[in-house]
């Protein structure tokens, strides 16, 4: 539909311009204003800012990223930020208008780890990129996070980033960063523990969308496909992709499709009722609310982790 209707026309030129600049000069700020883009960066910002400064989500939780659609409010946000923390590599394609517009420091996180391409999910490369090299949609995975030492290299970015725009907190930050690696560390283990128990044979994802690249290239596991065959949920499978896939997960025996918590499941569920598998509802690309089971990033990751292991165990 004619790229989306030019980005529904490029976020309505960048929500006017941020409302130009936030009626030409913005509002005063006491504390530091640091705005996020997705709920799993707000997560780590928050983890290493703790009570210092003022800390806003964009995205909303449950709402998938790829589709998220800004409204004033974000524009508002964005021109009187102090600096944006976004993941890059293409994940907010709808907000790259209103990031060139704002005055505020953007700050990718993706480029600082080593970026997977495209279809080379086991061939990591080493080489840090420029954040604006990232932006070659689809050459890059953005999932980085589902891998906890990239997540652990974000809190090093974060923590050198918030103590250049506050410089009278730098041992606040790097003490909460500190803390939080080590929390890393640990659930790192603990997934390789968990995980341990499953044979290569066994270790296959479907998911709805190439979305566990970085977890597969961490684990040792084989990602035998995603009914919409690219890095983003924009796209749209093939009657012959769909079949392919299907006939695929017969031939391996793969008991089960992972379903994103905040995509649309009706595409994954008609492959599951064809190939006669079940549907698996992962977290991936957004926390749950506080009640929820991924109500932040290291319990994310852990009810993933249990998720998978029960589904590929058969149990």
């Amino acid at each position: 539909m004619v790229l989306r209707e030019m980005r529904n026309y490029m976020s309505r030129i960048a929500i006017v311009a941020l409302l130009v600049i936030f009626y030409a000069g913005g509002a005063a700020n006491s504390e530091p204003l640091v705005v996020s883009t997705t709920s799993i960066v707000d997560d780590v910002v928050r983890q290493v800012a703790g009570d210092r400064g003022e800390l806003v989500v964009l995205v909303p939780r449950g709402t998938d990223p790829h589709s998220f659609e800004p409204q004033p409010r974000d524009a508002r946000y964005l021109a009187q930020a102090d600096v944006v923390f976004a993941v890059g590599a293409g994940l907010e394609e709808t907000l790259e208008a209103l990031f060139a517009a704002t005055e505020a420091r953007v700050i990718e996180l993706a480029p600082h780890v080593p970026l997977l391409r495209w279809g080379t999910h086991q061939e990591q490369n080493h080489n840090h990129h420029d954040p604006h090299e990232s932006h070659n949609h689809g050459a890059y995975d953005p999932h980085v996070w589902l891998d906890p030492a990239n997540v652990i290299r974000w809190t090093q970015v974060l923590e050198e980033e918030l103590a250049k725009l506050d410089p009278a907190g730098a041992e606040h930050y790097a003490a909460h960063a500190a803390r939080y690696r080590e929390e890393l560390r640990e659930l790192n283990a603990w997934v390789e523990e968990q995980l341990s128990a499953l044979p290569p044979e066994r270790r296959l994802l479907v998911t709805d969308h190439a979305v566990l690249g970085y977890f597969a290239n961490r684990y040792e596991f084989v990602e035998v496909g995603a009914v919409i065959p690219s890095l983003t949920t924009l796209a749209e499978p093939s009657p012959k992709e769909l079949a392919r896939l299907v006939d695929t997960v017969h031939e391996l025996g793969v008991p089960a499709v992972f379903v994103s918590s905040s995509v649309n499941p009706a595409l994954a569920q008609a492959l599951a009722r064809e190939a006669d598998i079940e549907t698996v509802r992962l977290y991936t690309e957004s926390l749950s609310d506080d009640t929820g089971p991924a109500p932040s990033y290291i319990e994310l990751m852990r009810h993933n982790v249990r998720a998978i292991v029960e589904a590929l165990e058969g149990r």
